[in-house]
């Protein structure tokens, strides 16, 4: 009987690759040949994909051009790649191409009615009540909470001198830093290893069967259900206190400002809208920050040169903006070349490699007919497409950026800024879909980065430098990320 079933679904995806349903004559070519075709075209460009998606996307791109369709057993996914063909996906808004239909995975994390669940003009309030929290004025206030957390970590677990994984490091000091300006000072101070070990459990509830199956009865979806439940009921004991005014917050964090958000017939958000976008905020920072952070200062670690500049441009700044033992908003404002470093990390190593809609009409793209060629062309997208961008793969092209594979921080300054051409880099999106934490990032990160190389040399342990972890959900370095550190004089 099993081997019945197996022979009748093989035929059905026979069928059904064989078979696929109508498209018009201008739309993308069709992916057809794998790096391993002795899978056969049913399987082999899901097991190559699986095996490195960066890899055959940038295969497919170099022979099919910027616009492309690869077929997954049922499922065609359109790839867009470089800035001309990148103009729709940041352009357009979700009733052409959609994210609730891709990203619906997400709702037993966040919860019901939060972001991708949420009804658009719900979602509309969602996401204008985290903007306010992500305001120049917050931001200001930001920058003392997140530098006292970084000199207090580095105080009691580096000390004078010694060895470390930066990665592990820097991952639970943008978690603290990250709950003391989001969660505020009662939940820092009181409930921080609860919160801690439920977002873990959280965080790996989300693998990659949750994609295709999120409530898939497994362990890790367990965990993470038990987790939610019990993150909506320690936050709305957080709300209560608050509210009978025996809670602790100097109004600052945005849990404040979720729980005087109202929707537009005059209801509150409840505790546990409220804590699904606390969970959507820390899931969209905590893996960015800390990756991005390890990223950069390895990068700038590696190269001796920029290091010293990086140092440079910190006692300059130090001894010329404002007072010289404080470090505030409009110091980090000109760390030009620490933005620019951080940059550049973000471009050779983004943590999300993969961007996703689906197309709910038909979308007509023009592009070049190849990268850097004059002659162009217009493809239409079939409504009911997947379609996906790559940073990963679009931040290294050649006509886009010089010298593609090195790192070069440079290449954003006045007289070069190779970032400048619409949709180019990627780091933080793009777009009406750009990140809006993404100014939160760069405070949050720079001022980590500030703190530590002030105050400690350090000098890299690996013998070879990590590579990105392509089969991570959110890809971060993969390798040795130990340093030697040693407080300056």
């Amino acid at each position: 009987m099993a081997l019945i079933v197996i022979v009748a679904a093989a035929l059905l995806l026979a069928l059904l690759y064989v078979y696929p349903r109508a498209k018009g004559t201008n739309s993308p070519p069709l992916v057809n040949a794998s790096s391993i075709p002795f899978l056969g075209p049913i399987f082999s460009p899901l097991i190559e994909f699986g095996a490195s998606p960066m890899r055959m996307v940038a295969r497919c791109t170099k022979e099919f051009g910027p616009v492309f369709t690869v077929k997954f057993l049922t499922k065609r996914i359109t790839f867009l790649v470089g800035p001309e063909a990148h103009e729709p996906f940041f352009r357009l808004n979700d009733d052409y191409l959609s994210q609730d239909e891709v990203y619906g995975f997400m709702k037993p994390v966040f919860g019901p009615n939060v972001v991708y669940d949420a009804t658009k003009k719900k979602r509309q309030v969602q996401f204008q009540s985290m903007a306010n929290g992500l305001r120049v004025s917050r931001l200001k206030q930001y920058v003392s909470k997140i530098e006292k957390e970084t000199i207090n970590y580095l105080k009691e677990n580096w000390g004078e001198s010694g060895q470390v994984d930066l990665l592990e490091s820097l991952s639970e000091l943008t978690i603290l830093t990250a709950s003391r300006t989001l969660h505020g000072d009662d939940v820092r101070e009181h409930l921080f290893k609860e919160v801690s070990k439920l977002y873990h459990d959280l965080d790996h509830g989300l693998t990659p069967l949750t994609v295709f199956f999120p409530n898939a009865p497994t362990e890790a979806h367990r965990k993470r259900n038990a987790a939610r439940r019990e993150m909506v009921k320690l936050f709305s004991k957080v709300i209560k206190e608050r509210r009978s005014g025996g809670g602790k917050s100097d109004g600052t964090d945005i849990l404040s400002i979720f729980m005087d958000t109202k929707y537009k017939d005059g209801t509150r958000l409840t505790d546990e809208d409220v804590t699904g976008l606390l969970i959507a905020l820390l899931f969209a920072g905590q893996h960015t920050s800390c990756i991005t952070s390890t990223w950069t200062s390895m990068f700038i670690a590696k190269h001796p040169d920029i290091l010293k500049r990086v140092i440079q441009e910190q006692d300059e700044i130090f001894s010329t903006v404002g007072d010289k033992d404080t470090l505030d908003y409009e110091k980090i404002n000109h760390m030009e070349l620490l933005h620019n470093c951080m940059r550049e990390a973000l471009r050779l190593s983004p943590p999300l490699v993969l961007l996703m809609r689906q197309a709910m009409k038909d979308i007509p793209v023009t592009v070049p007919i190849k990268h850097g060629s004059d002659q162009s062309t217009t493809y239409t997208i079939p409504k009911g497409d997947i379609v996906m961008v790559s940073p990963s793969v679009a931040m290294r092209l050649e006509n886009v950026f010089k010298d593609p594979e090195k790192y070069d921080p440079d290449r954003y300054a006045e007289g070069r800024e190779e970032h400048k051409r619409p949709y180019s880099y990627l780091g933080f999106g793009g777009g009406m879909h750009s990140c809006m934490g993404q100014n939160f990032a760069y405070v949050q990160v720079k001022t980590i980065l500030s703190v530590l190389f002030r105050k400690y040399e350090i000098e890299l342990l690996c013998e070879e430098f990590p590579v990105c972890d392509y089969q991570a959900m959110v890809v971060g370095p993969k390798g040795d990320c130990r340093i030697r550190f040693k407080k300056r004089a």
